[in-house]
């Protein structure tokens, strides 16, 4: 027997709906890229998307081509992730933070018809314009008289198309399972992959985010949203914004310290999101400057471990909780959070602080576990380490135009993570697959030695590889960023660490360096470094 519910589909274009009609006055404030602030409503936004279906329609736009934006986070940006989708046509937001190989691959592997532009990413794509032939224009996002001069080829204004535009637009009612926009991977090997989520998986994502147990928005809320919109949907919050009537703060290209400050100071956001080397500059400058976040409640931070020291920063400091997230651009994004609850409040401060280091737990709808090589589950004893296995209604089933399988066993996606699981459900991700040190049977984790090394006063940067050893088959090694003028020896860092890890995982070498190469959002890139320092402690006698 089946229930007698209404089967209605879940769309993107019903979130706006939702928004404009419940939340017609939530505030959505932006830092344009001309750099003064824009302010206006939810109904205004929802006005403005149907203007730009509108305008799709008259570009002869049709079902399920892809659109692409390359922009920061702004109300334009915000506009076409409803017109775009409502329409019936896949939104391909481009990081521009990828190689220009890597740009030039997804665009023409996307097959994008047009490319919205903030100004700032003009140059960009004129550098490879004669790579993406195929694009049939472009459109520029800005006023008319802020028009730039450029090699474009059919180049238009945004906002003189949508002056030309009806906001009037009926939404169209589709599959629920239709793709709705799409997000590249920015793998460290071999080509990005495309991810296509549907609108079903979007709006189920973002029902599943709002709750006090995850980012705890409501119409009473304020948040800041540091993590792009280019990327992972700055991770699902446009969408979670129109569920709760939350008042958004962009920051479009200010995403430096001070200018993170600025917005904060003058909107009062109670909830931040973004990666750590965005937090460790808004710190700085705060200590800069001698100010508290009064506003701030909650810190989400994803995208790479939060060093401890951060997370006391922000509580000590500023009386600001760090919320350690987790998740994929597989899982559109959140696979885990790590909430404030009852479990932590009974805890000692200390203990706590140990505890928010983890990437936390599922949220509803998302199914995790640990597996060895052979595909047996592991215990939950949040000791053993073991492949990090994923499934749910919004995470990646397979890629787009991609016959690449590896990935998928059995109906789980496997992350290429390693991770631990407590009796709690506590989830910490260990290392990457490709990046965990396999020291005479043993496991060390090259995550958590750097964050171990990163506390040291006088390091900017640390990033941990294995080098080959003839007894150990492979032996952590120390790669080391000073801070400007500090002086600071491999004797010193190696105290430092003694008390701080086991002494097995004590690196076998530290090396200084200039600086180490990262992936387009941030994260250490290791494979070359494995190959360049592969060698080193056999080459160096230290082995």
């Amino acid at each position: 027997m089946q229930g007698l519910m209404m089967d209605r589909p879940l769309l993107i274009s019903s979130l706006l709906q939702h928004a404009e009609v419940t939340h017609p006055h939530s505030e959505i404030v932006s830092r344009r890229c001309e750099g003064d602030i824009h302010r206006y409503t939810m109904k205004d936004a929802a006005a403005r998307a149907r203007k730009v279906a509108n305008l799709l329609q008259r570009l002869n736009i049709n079902d399920g081509d892809r659109i692409a934006t390359l922009a920061w986070n702004n109300y334009r940006h915000f506009e076409l992730y409803y017109g775009v989708s409502g329409y019936g046509a896949v939104l391909h937001t481009i990081n521009p933070r990828l190689f220009a190989e890597q740009l030039v691959y997804i665009v023409n592997h996307a097959e994008d018809r047009y490319i919205f532009v903030d100004l700032t990413f003009v140059p960009l794509l004129e550098a490879i314009l004669p790579h993406i032939g195929n694009v049939e224009g472009f459109i520029i996002l800005c006023d008319e008289d802020k028009m730039p001069e450029t090699k474009l080829p059919n180049a238009q204004c945004y906002e003189t198309l949508l002056a030309a535009e009806s906001d009037e637009f009926e939404w169209p009612e589709f599959d629920e399972r239709k793709g709705a926009s799409m997000c590249y991977t920015s793998g460290t090997t071999g080509n990005p992959k495309g991810v296509l989520y549907s609108h079903r998986s979007t709006c189920l994502h973002a029902l599943s985010s709002v709750g006090e147990e995850v980012m705890g928005l409501s119409s009473s809320s304020c948040f800041l949203p540091v993590v792009p919109m280019f990327h992972v949907n700055a991770w699902g919050t446009p969408y979670s914004a129109c569920i709760t009537g939350a008042k958004q703060v962009f920051p479009g290209p200010g995403m430096d310290g001070a200018s993170l400050w600025e917005l904060i100071e003058a909107e009062k956001p109670d909830l931040l999101l973004g990666v750590p080397t965005v937090w460790l500059m808004l710190l700085n400058h705060m200590d800069s400057i001698g100010k508290k976040l009064e506003s701030v409640k909650n810190v989400i931070i994803g995208g790479a471990a939060a060093p401890l020291q951060m997370i006391k920063d922000f509580d000590q400091k500023h009386d600001a909780f760090v919320v350690h997230a987790w998740g994929m651009t597989e899982m559109s994004p959140i696979g885990t959070i790590n909430a404030y609850n009852g479990i932590m409040a009974a805890l000692p401060e200390e203990e706590r602080y140990q505890l928010q280091r983890k990437q936390g737990r599922p949220v509803f709808g998302v199914e995790i576990k640990i597996c060895d090589d052979d595909g047996n589950e592991l215990p939950r004893d949040g000791k053993t380490f073991g492949r990090l296995l994923v499934r749910g209604p919004w995470i990646v089933n397979g890629y787009y135009n991609n016959d690449d399988t590896s990935s998928f066993e059995n109906g789980w996606f496997d992350t290429g993570d390693v991770a631990t699981i407590d009796e709690n459900s506590y989830m910490n991700i260990v290392d990457r697959s490709k990046d965990v040190i396999k020291s005479g049977g043993e496991w060390i984790s090259s995550i958590d030695l750097e964050n171990a090394a990163v506390g040291h006063p006088q390091l900017a940067e640390c990033c941990v590889i294995g080098a080959r050893h003839p007894k150990w088959d492979e032996r952590p090694i120390l790669l080391a960023v000073k801070n400007p003028e500090a002086e600071v020896d491999e004797a010193s860092v190696l105290s430092y660490l003694e008390d701080k890890i086991a002494k097995w995982w004590m690196p076998d070498a530290v090396i200084f360096v200039e600086s180490l190469p990262h992936t387009a959002t941030g994260k250490l890139l290791k494979v070359d470094l494995r190959k360049d320092y592969e060698n080193y402690l056999i080459d160096h006698g230290k082995a």
